[in-house]
């Protein structure tokens, strides 16, 4: 029968034809008598026809649909045609002897940031830009890592050694450019809660963040031994706290900042003097 993975990309698959059908019709022309192309032969042709005969709506949204339908049903049938990695499929090319059962895996943080990274990303659509474009670094970072991890974990059956040979492979990449993420992600956050509290407050607000990360710290430093888990929390809990609040004061917006024109209404007024002097002096 059918393997899990052809199951479940099949899915996507089917997932991806239906929605590219109905965003091809309901993305259309919404006026006149066919609203939403629902009675509108030729918008349900152009949608079935892939655009061939009649038209389609958006057909940027139309195509990545689309290839949706197309990338998942390639997958799905690779996976019939290999069987999945299915142990028995193997076994009959084994002489019988079932594969090894597959090792534990290691643990892995990366999925639950990946579904901040996902909320952030349907935040964005709705409020900043920027808010979107953080989201989407963090679904990059978080996929990346995923799959790393995922090779790592099957590499060999010992899992010490795996875990060695990811680090051998990630830890060059991951700590400039994660680091350089997270410092671009920081920045912009704090300067969304910045510019959204008043002049003031955006004194004592730094003032405290400031005072918080120093004794975090030192805590840390005076400590005789630490547990890594510990250190990882609480970096953790402080990203998503930066990150939440920073997404919070770009939805709510920046604060009005009122421009002083003192000096170019000084400018103005002093021209307008020279020039009435100036004329004054031509009447005498």
């Amino acid at each position: 029968m059918f393997s899990p993975g052809f199951r479940l990309f099949m899915g996507f698959a089917g997932f991806g034809l239906i929605a590219a059908f109905f965003y091809g019709v309901v993305s259309g022309d919404g006026g006149g008598a066919d609203y939403l192309g629902f009675l509108d032969v030729e918008a349900w042709t152009g949608a079935l026809s892939l655009g061939w005969h009649g038209g389609i709506g958006d057909h940027v949204g139309y195509i990545i649909l689309v290839m949706l339908f197309i990338c998942s049903s390639w997958l799905a049938i690779m996976l019939t045609a290999f069987r999945d990695a299915d142990p028995d499929a193997v076994a009959e090319l084994n002489d019988g002897e079932l594969p090894p059962a597959q090792g534990p895996v290691s643990y892995n943080f990366w999925p639950i940031i990946g579904a901040f990274g996902f909320g952030t990303l349907l935040m964005g659509l709705v409020t900043h830009a920027a808010i979107f474009v953080v989201g989407l670094l963090v679904i990059i970072a978080t996929t990346f890592e995923l799959m790393m991890s995922a090779w790592a974990d099957r590499a060999t059956s010992n899992p010490v050694a795996n875990t060695e040979l990811r680090n051998q492979i990630m830890k060059p990449v991951e700590i400039p450019v994660l680091g350089t993420i997270g410092i671009a992600v920081a920045v912009l956050c704090f300067s969304r809660i910045f510019l959204t509290v008043s002049k003031a407050w955006a004194i004592w607000v730094a003032v405290i963040i400031s005072a918080i990360v120093f004794l975090v710290a030192l805590a840390f430093a005076i400590a005789e031994k630490v547990n890594r888990n510990l250190v990882a929390g609480a970096l953790a809990i402080g990203a998503i706290a930066l990150l939440t609040t920073g997404i919070v004061s770009a939805t709510v917006g920046e604060r009005e900042i009122h421009h002083h024109h003192g000096e170019e209404h000084s400018e103005e007024h002093g021209e307008e003097h020279s020039e009435e002097h100036g004329e004054e002096g031509h009447d005498k």
